[in-house]
Order: structure tokens, then C-alpha cells, then sequence
């Protein structure tokens, strides 16, 4: 097995594990009753959606890990700004979970009615740290990459394109929850969220049963004036 495959097979399955998130919709339903922290049930289902979360935030770094030492043939600035910005979308997962699991320690510890101001601001923390690392970096990431994989055609253009096309519509969504035009969870976010899911997903997809296809950018020597100029043009 080649090196360009291992990659493939690593980026591929790092970005398919950052979809075993979904549930956390679900799972994390309790946790948004106001008197989570003074009423009865399991608390293993919260702590479920947390690990899965964490799985997340350890694939995104890995999906950009693992493709830098190609994509930095095509462009080190933008490779290492799609590195930079999956270690902060990671960092934001990271410090959301972690107000989750501060909501289920107090709850654990008895805390009670005089916490439960603190509950809710902890799960209001959640929210606006879900909404700028898995809603607005992507969009940032998905500029990144996609005009990465564009240019150089490792992958088929029609996949980066629907992270092209899909980067504003989700960062209009963002804007819309940021000034309170609808909610995080309402059917326009989740309709404006598609397109990049879809991406990242067939992205995944793509990589582990075809792999990156044989480019300029995988020879070996660096890219010249002309490889670039022919990327650019090629359609």
C-alpha cells in the first residue's frame, strides 16, 4: 500500500468518525430541561453524547493531519490555515463538552435548586460554542480545503464544489442564529447545513474507496508556474 493511500484511508475514515456525533441531538435533550439538575433519570446518555463529541473533535484534527503533507504542495498557507482552523473547531467541541460535563458533576454532586442559573448558563456556553466551531468553521474550513482540492484534482471537482457552494449558505444560516432570526436547531439551519455535510461526507466516502487520484501535487517535485496555471483553467 502506497503512502497516498494510507492517506486516503486516514483522511477518509477521520472524517466519516466526525459524523458519529448526530445522536448528540438526542442525547443531549435532558441536559436542556430547566430543571435538569433537580430532577430524576439517567445522566449516561449526556455523558454518551460527550464521548462522541470528543471522538469528533480527535477526527477533525486527524482529517487535516493527515492531508497537510499533500495539500501543502498545492498551497502551505492555506494547508496549514485548513490545520490551524481543525485544531480550533476541536479546541470549541472540547470546551462545549466540557460545560456539558459540568452541567452532569453538579447534578452528580447534589447542587440543587441554587445551580440551576448555572445549569442553564453552562448549556447557553454549549450552544454558542456549537454554533462558531460546528457551524461557522466549517464553512471556514470548507473554503480552505475545497479550494485546495479544486485546484489540485486529487478528488473530483464536482465534491469541493458543494463545499464551495454550501461555505456562504452556512454562514448566513450562523448569521441568522447570531441575531436571533431563528433558532440553532430550526429547519432553515439544518436546510443551509446540507450542502456541507453532504461534502464532508462523500468526502469521506470518496477517499476510502478511491483514494486521491495521481496529480501534480502527489510527483514528488514541486508544483510549477505552469501545473498551477493548468489547475486553475482545467475544468
Amino acid at each position: 500500500m502506497d503512502s497516498l493511500r494510507k492517506t486516503s484511508l486516514v483522511a477518509g475514515g477521520c472524517y466519516v468518525l466526525t459524523f458519529v456525533s448526530i445522536p448528540t441531538v438526542a442525547l443531549y435533550d435532558p441536559v436542556r430541561d430547566a430543571d435538569y439538575l433537580v430532577g430524576g433519570g439517567s445522566d449516561t446518555p449526556v455523558a454518551l453524547g460527550g464521548l462522541l463529541e470528543t471522538i469528533v473533535a480527535l477526527a477533525c484534527i486527524g482529517t487535516a493531519v493527515a492531508l497537510f503533507p499533500v495539500l501543502k504542495r498545492q498551497g502551505e498557507g492555506r494547508a496549514l490555515g485548513f490545520v490551524a482552523a481543525r485544531v480550533l473547531e476541536a479546541a470549541g467541541i472540547l470546551v462545549g463538552v466540557a460545560s456539558i460535563l459540568t452541567v452532569v458533576a453538579l447534578r452528580r454532586a447534589g447542587a440543587g435548586a441554587d445551580a440551576l442559573v448555572t445549569g442553564q448558563a453552562l448549556v447557553a456556553l454549549y450552544d454558542s460554542m456549537f454554533l462558531l466551531s460546528q457551524s461557522l468553521i466549517p464553512a471556514v474550513n470548507a473554503l480552505l480545503l475545497g479550494s485546495l482540492l479544486y485546484q489540485s484534482r486529487l478528488v473530483p471537482r464536482v465534491l469541493p464544489l458543494l463545499g464551495l457552494a454550501g461555505a456562504p449558505l452556512l454562514v448566513a444560516a450562523d448569521l441568522g442564529v447570531l441575531f436571533d432570526l431563528w433558532d440553532r436547531l430550526s429547519p432553515v439551519t439544518a436546510v443551509a447545513a446540507l450542502p456541507i455535510a453532504v461534502w464532508e461526507f462523500s468526502l469521506g466516502v470518496y477517499l476510502l474507496v478511491k483514494g486521491l487520484r495521481p496529480a501534480p501535487v502527489t510527483a514528488g517535485g514541486p508544483v510549477s508556474p505552469d501545473d498551477r496555471a493548468d489547475q486553475d483553467i482545467t475544468v
